[in-house]
């Protein structure tokens, strides 16, 4: 764990707007004694004339599912924000360019198919009356997913092309904020189960297996309540009434040819800290990468799940990235 030998001038801004998901990360700069400030994303201006910055550092927590609780306005406000604070030669973790692929899914592909890297077969819409033409050579079920999402959020699944018909005619097929969406094959989970890969400063940090409840999208590993083998874990980074989703993870060991592209998809985004998740098909066995995740809450109650607190790990990178830092001591 680090030592801190001297402190920089200014702190670290925690830019976020989310009450609940960075309590851990609060708890372990605030036992550390590491100065810091939080930023309200929902609720911000910036001067576009100043010519210096009070941080040290900026971290980016902005969520792309800030609409779901009334946040709307810091979705692209955010961008313009880090662009701003880049300029200033401000160090950002999860800059401009990295929330820019966490805004498009249609551009997280379009990165993978760069990469020659597998993802399932999807088409790009503007229009929910484009989407049954689009679905056109793609095997049902699909998905119909906004292409700013989150937790979840805008997915539908339809398993024919009159269902989807069905719902394009009954004006039920949201795209989502940016009017953008995907008609992507939805592939059958291969044990019952998607990887979501963490990484930190382009390297692999730890793999879970995350086991959806039945009919939810939302793979928010924070929201996870219990292991495979039914231990109940401690949801540090929820709110403490927070519905209990049926969510269950496990640790997982990637093979070294999908930590290898994980870390490729990494370095091609600038993802500083996140997580990539795939899916094995279960039709032929094979693994595609689908989302890149730049708001990593890291999954609930980690000790318990992956063997260590990635909080601790994080803190390390940023006093680092910071100037705070230090030695690293056993």
């Amino acid at each position: 764990m680090p030592t801190i030998d001297s402190f920089a001038p200014k702190p670290i801004a925690i830019y976020h707007e989310h009450p609940d998901w960075f309590r851990p990360l609060f708890a372990e700069l605030d036992r550390r004694e590491i100065p810091y400030v939080r930023l309200d994303a929902a609720a911000h201006t910036f001067d576009p004339s100043e010519q210096s910055s009070p941080y040290s550092l900026v971290v980016n927590r902005a969520s792309p599912s800030a609409y779901l609780r009334g946040h709307a306005q810091s979705t692209f406000y955010t961008l313009h924000w880090l662009r701003h604070i880049e300029r200033l030669g401000v160090p950002v973790v999860n800059g401009s360019e990295c929330y820019g692929y966490e805004l498009s899914k249609a551009t997280q592909l379009d990165l993978l198919d760069s990469l020659g890297l597998p993802y399932p077969r999807a088409r790009v819409i503007n229009d929910p009356a484009q989407a049954v033409n689009a679905a056109d050579g793609l095997r049902y079920p699909v998905l119909v997913k906004a292409n700013i999402g989150g937790s979840g959020a805008g997915i539908a699944k339809y398993d024919t092309s009159a269902a989807l018909a069905r719902e394009v005619a009954a004006g039920s097929v949201f795209l989502g904020v940016d009017g953008t969406a995907l008609v992507q094959e939805a592939a059958p989970l291969r044990d019952g189960h998607i990887t979501r890969v963490e990484t930190l400063g382009g390297k692999y940090l730890y793999a879970i297996n995350v086991y959806p409840a039945t009919g939810s999208f939302d793979l928010c590993p924070a929201d996870a309540c219990q292991t495979t083998n039914g231990v109940e874990l401690v949801r540090g980074a929820c709110a403490v009434d927070a519905p209990k989703t049926g969510l269950r993870v496990e640790a997982a060991t990637p093979s070294a040819e999908i930590i290898a592209q994980v870390e490729d998809i990494a370095r091609a985004t600038s993802l500083d800290v996140g997580g990539i998740e795939y899916l094995v098909d279960d039709r032929d066995g094979k693994h595609y990468f689908y989302d890149v995740n730049a708001l990593s809450n890291f999954v609930a109650d980690a000790e318990n799940v992956i063997g260590f607190d990635p909080f601790v790990r994080f803190v390390d990178y940023l006093a680092e990235r910071a100037g705070f830092v230090t030695e690293q001591v056993a």
